[in-house]
């Protein structure tokens, strides 16, 4: 393993690590509502546990409502059970044809505890990436240890993946700061 392959392999890890911050930033609710706040249920669909969106039309009809539209309409109570039992906050609403969630604006105390969770999964994050540092810099280390590079492209491989953990960490912050002005704005 060469010097570059191992700054891509570190690049490409940490750029991971934030699309799955991104992904998980997705799932808190903010003023709007989004339908990813529904990504993690899944409904048994002939013995298999299927995402909402793949059994019917999912839609934020406006800031605060969703409405799910099954494909088949004796899915609806399946629906309706998984909902209640994700706890997402709100009961679903079923007439019959669909599944309605109306969600009530959020106070200003639920705001800053999501923008608390934005904080703690923007923590994690970091973790991986120094995690993911660590991991590249023993490789490094271990190319030196082998006289693969010498002692002077080991130090630099070290402080081009430090460069590379700072624009991840910096990236991370901006990001979550992002995310918390978002939650706070009324």
């Amino acid at each position: 393993m060469s010097l570059q392959e191992i700054y891509n392999h570190t690049q490409e890890s940490m750029n991971k690590s934030i699309e799955s911050m991104k992904k998980e930033f997705s799932t808190l609710r903010s003023g709007k509502v989004s339908v990813a706040i529904l990504d993690h249920i899944r409904i048994s669909y002939y013995d298999t546990p299927t995402p909402l969106n793949q059994i019917g039309s999912v839609i934020a009809q406006d800031a605060s409502t969703i409405v799910i539209t099954p494909w088949e309409k004796n899915l609806l109570k399946e629906i309706e059970r998984a909902i209640q039992e994700a706890n997402i906050g709100v009961n679903p609403n079923n007439d019959g044809e669909t599944i309605k969630l109306f969600f009530p604006p959020m106070t200003s105390e639920q705001r800053k505890e999501i923008a608390k969770e934005a904080k703690n999964i923007g923590e994690k994050a970091k973790i991986a990436i120094r995690n993911i540092r660590k991991d590249s810099n023993d490789k490094v280390k271990k190319l030196e240890k082998d006289k693969v590079v010498s002692e002077d492209e080991s130090k630099k491989g070290q402080e081009e993946i430090q460069k590379l953990t700072d624009n991840a960490v910096k990236k991370i912050d901006e990001l979550v700061k992002h995310k918390e002005e978002e939650l706070l704005k009324i």
